[in-house]
């Protein structure tokens, strides 16, 4: 299945920055970056998530930058903001421009991020110069196979998420403490090998350092927590238990001298995102019946003990990102290109640029299907060349692990499936008779679980 945008041969320049009005810099500011900022870029804060679904902020901020949109046209719109300039993308084709105009003149190395991210992975790929980069994506996509919808080390991954799947797939009640428990056993065995299984302290204190990336510059660093996370790290490294991506990566890292160790983190915290999007395929599946139906043709006649690819449950998941992004506010720095580069676009050097994927996915004036669960357009070609559509980004900087992500996700799905069905018992409010809320409350989803 092919799920890329379409990559044109010349990249659209940047089109002319209009300026919002001290007023309408003041609304965005308030829904939606602070309502994004709230619920936790790194980490989610669940008293946040639990607000922003009461409220339905990423509603409320579509329908804000919709009427940027309509008083000031779908050009880039730069804000009121003294200090840092920040300009706000309002149509899919400067998301294509942005996007694809990584790494440079448009650096995934946004200076917020950098804030954040360093406290984790310092040398990371996604806060790394222009320079760095080139190395650190390449042991990135060849550990993650990144081409690849079903991994090479498919055989060891599915034996974990077997495993976890039906330790989590029992009658009863499920709610997200214990599917988030059994998610992080099947993560840790996968990126660190299957002695990390119980490790929840090396996971407990990425959070801790997620909690403090939440706050960027304003919070005080750990060092020593670093140093502490990253040995532990370089310890599952240094073990390279077969068939986990920690052996791929030190493999790779000694090939291409990067430290794995600095690239492995961002798999753990992608894999968060993950399971939340996984959790929310299940109430999504337990409340749409056709849909169900669907995901159920396709694993009814199939060996699930043997890797494979599953197009429908990865087009479900594909839905529930657009749906509900993981990640909302797609971040970029503008840098200047040097004497004798292409035409100025108007942007300051240092801008920041920022695309607020809900506005996007979620736009009923321009997509028919924005408020409806529609795995379909996954599938038909429709979701293929959309740039309005970016739930893993796009371009050169796009997810590297979107690929496994899918594949984990989609299989864990087939095994809680298989024998078990789903009702959802709280989080109302996902009928496909109606519209879909434009923010939800995953925190508080409880399932009750029967044998099929």
């Amino acid at each position: 299945m092919t799920d890329v945008q379409t990559q044109p041969t010349t990249r659209p320049a940047v089109r002319p920055v209009s300026r919002a009005s001290v007023l309408d810099t003041t609304r965005a500011l308030v829904n939606p970056l602070a309502a994004t900022v709230a619920i936790g870029v790194i980490q989610r804060r669940p008293w946040a998530v639990k607000l922003a679904a009461r409220l339905d902020a990423d509603r409320r901020g579509v329908r804000q930058l919709q009427r940027l949109r309509s008083r000031y046209g779908d050009g880039l719109l730069r804000l009121r903001v003294p200090f840092r300039p920040i300009t706000l993308v309002l149509s899919p084709d400067d998301v294509r421009t942005v996007l694809e105009g990584a790494p440079e003149p448009f650096t995934p190395a946004n200076q917020e991020k950098e804030a954040a991210l360093e406290r984790f992975e310092p040398g990371g790929v996604l806060i790394s110069s222009p320079g760095e980069r080139p190395g650190k994506r390449a042991l990135n996509e060849a550990v993650l196979d990144t081409a690849e919808p079903v991994h090479r080390h498919a055989d060891a991954m599915l034996a974990a998420i077997v495993e976890e799947g039906r330790s989590t797939a029992v009658t009863g009640s499920l709610d997200w403490d214990r599917f988030s428990s059994s998610w992080w056993r099947m993560v840790r065995r996968i990126v660190l090998g299957d002695a990390a299984r119980d490790d929840f302290e090396t996971t407990d204190l990425l959070s801790r350092l997620r909690r403090d990336g939440n706050w960027g510059p304003f919070h005080p660093s750990r060092p020593a927590a670093t140093a502490a996370f990253q040995r532990r790290i370089q310890e599952y490294v240094a073990r390279a238990e077969p068939g986990s991506l920690a052996a791929l990566a030190a493999a790779s890292a000694a090939r291409d001298g990067v430290a794995p160790e600095q690239q492995i983190p961002q798999w753990l915290f992608a894999f968060d995102a993950a399971g939340i999007a996984t959790y929310r395929v299940l109430a999504l599946l337990s409340t749409h019946p056709e849909q169900a139906r669907c995901a159920d043709e396709e694993i009814g006649g199939r060996d699930l003990s043997v890797p494979q690819d599953l197009p429908y449950l990865r087009a479900c998941v594909h839905e529930a990102v657009r749906l509900w992004p993981t990640t909302p506010a797609i971040l970029r720095d503008y840098v200047a290109p040097q004497p004798g580069g292409h035409a100025d676009s108007g942007l300051a050097d240092g801008e920041l640029v920022m695309i607020y994927a809900p506005f996007f996915h979620r736009d009923n004036q321009r997509l028919p299907y924005a408020d409806r669960f529609t795995p379909d357009i996954w599938l038909d070609g429709r979701a293929r060349e959309s740039w309005s559509l970016v739930p893993f980004s796009g371009g050169p900087a796009q997810c590297p692990g979107r690929n496994l992500v899918l594949y984990t996700t989609s299989s864990m799905l087939g095994v809680l499936l298989r024998e078990h069905r789903f009702e959802l018992t709280s989080c109302l409010g996902l009928d496909p008779r109606h519209r879909l809320p434009g923010s939800v409350d995953h925190v508080s989803m409880r399932f009750s679980v029967t044998h099929r």
